[in-house]
């Protein structure tokens, strides 16, 4: 009898090892492989399943009818603008978070706001009993929707049971690292049970149209847990992220196939759960210290959204041999750019100074276009002046010390000028501004005249046929 051959499976990148290791050569993470079997489920292998003659499927062409209702509206505004403009019908959604941050909360919303508009709704949790998310639906005030409930984590037992009525329109599953299926013999929340598992739902979604959304757990880096397949598997992921000690949560799209990747929406947590927040600028510039040096206001862009928000800078002097860097909500690679650039072209001396740079209400940025908010920040901060409370700022910065024009120029004014903001600081030469908020701006060139301005305390004015203005 030929002996049984098995597999050493790495549980954090999906590495296969021929004998176990307490540290995966791969990932270098440590007690990460199990021993799992091969020869069931996917990744089995060729010749490991008996064979069978392949059926010839049907060929279509590119026109043809659509469903009535391609995409599904929930209603939650911050929701279906991540979404593209709603669930799309027969796709499938990863959501991922930290634990406790609203995963199961913003779903049990989603599920009672789309059971009020008529459709049939299905939420199947692994992780809890059907008594507990009774519970969290009352404190939602969601109890009173016709949402159907189901604690169950075996595959084939939820596919058997959204087999038994009408097609649903939206199935959750929370979450994907509790399911196990028939089809492999490895422990629940293993590699090769979360691929097969999430493989099994996917191709329920296709087959039958109704729409599926997987939640998923986070790793201690922020990636979602288990094989990194899976996110290429799914039509959409998504990340729940918040900060500790703030009540605001953002649902961002790292992928989606049927819209944008770079939209966000933003909810605030609460006692009745999760608000929307209909102008996240307000929310990050309320607690404002208009009299403190350092701190500059910058227009950012998030996806098809401005966003506001302030950065702040302290700039004192060190008593170590390395002045430390500290950064919260930006890339700290760009700061020391950006550090390197004033001290190069800008005689602006910072290497015997400690530097702290802070985005205000936990927020991060990740776009270049903050360069001239840090840069007016840091300068301001070094000086002690206190920079115009009316007055945003953005643009990016070059090696070269100039200031390079950034898009969206005439949407991050309007936000600005919507909430009280009557004058900014740009690149020179940006595109598509309106005349009369040009009038009001200075366009600046290069970063040494930036820090001219500032030392100089004219940073909004322009000198045309020999006056100020």
């Amino acid at each position: 009898m030929a002996k049984a051959r098995v597999q050493f499976v790495c549980q954090n990148c999906g590495t296969v090892h021929a004998r176990w290791g307490g540290r995966c050569d791969a990932c270098g993470e440590w007690n990460t492989i199990i021993e799992e079997d091969p020869t069931g489920g996917i990744g089995g292998g060729p010749g490991k399943q008996p064979q069978r003659k392949g059926r010839a499927v049907t060929l279509t062409t590119l026109s043809g009818e659509i469903e009535d209702a391609p995409r599904i509206l929930s209603g939650i505004s911050e929701l279906d603008r991540v979404t593209g403009g709603g669930i799309v019908r027969g796709s499938a959604l990863l959501v991922g978070g930290d634990p406790g941050i609203g995963k199961s909360t913003l779903l049990m919303q989603a599920a009672a706001a789309l059971a009020r508009r008529g459709h049939r709704i299905i939420y199947v949790s692994g992780e809890e009993a059907v008594a507990q998310v009774r519970l969290r639906a009352q404190r939602l005030g969601a109890a009173d929707t016709d949402v159907k409930l189901a604690a169950e984590t075996n595959v084939e037992d939820i596919l058997a049971t959204l087999a038994q009525e009408r097609r649903p329109d939206l199935v959750i599953l929370d979450s994907v690292q509790t399911l196990w299926t028939d089809a492999a013999e490895s422990a629940p929340g293993t590699v090769t049970q979360v691929r097969s598992a999430s493989q099994a739902m996917i191709r329920y979604a296709k087959s039958t149209g109704a729409a599926v959304i997987l939640v998923g757990h986070v790793t201690k880096e922020g990636q979602i847990a288990g094989p990194r397949v899976v996110e290429h598997m799914v039509d959409g992921v998504l990340y729940f992220e918040g900060e500790g000690g703030h009540h605001y949560r953002i649902l961002r799209t790292v992928k989606n196939r049927f819209g944008p990747t770079d939209e966000i929406g933003v909810f605030e947590m609460t006692s009745d759960g999760l608000r929307e927040v209909a102008n996240p600028s307000e929310l990050f510039l309320g607690e404002r210290n208009e009299s403190a040096p350092g701190a500059a206001v910058f227009a950012g862009m998030e996806g098809t959204r401005p966003v506001l928000v302030e950065i702040q800078a302290l700039v004192a002097p060190s008593s170590l041999g390395t002045p430390r860097r500290a950064v919260v909500g930006w890339d700290s690679a760009r700061l020391s750019m950006i550090i390197a650039v004033l001290e190069a072209h800008c005689g602006v001396r910072l290497g015997q100074h400690d530097v702290y740079l802070n985005v205000a209400g936990g927020y991060r940025i990740s776009e270049p276009a903050a360069d001239v908010a840090v840069s007016a920040a840091l300068v301001s901060s070094l000086a002690g002046l206190a920079l115009p409370t009316d007055c945003v700022y953005f643009g990016e910065v070059s090696l070269s010390g100039a200031i390079r024009p950034v898009a969206h120029a005439a949407q991050r004014l309007k936000e600005a000028e919507k909430l009280g903001f009557k004058s900014a600081v740009m690149p020179k030469g940006s595109q598509d501004v309106p005349e009369a908020s040009r009038r009001n701006s200075a366009e600046i060139a290069d970063l040494p005249e930036l820090v001219a301005r500032i030392a100089g305390g004219k940073i909004l004015t322009r000198e045309r046929d020999g006056e100020d203005y």
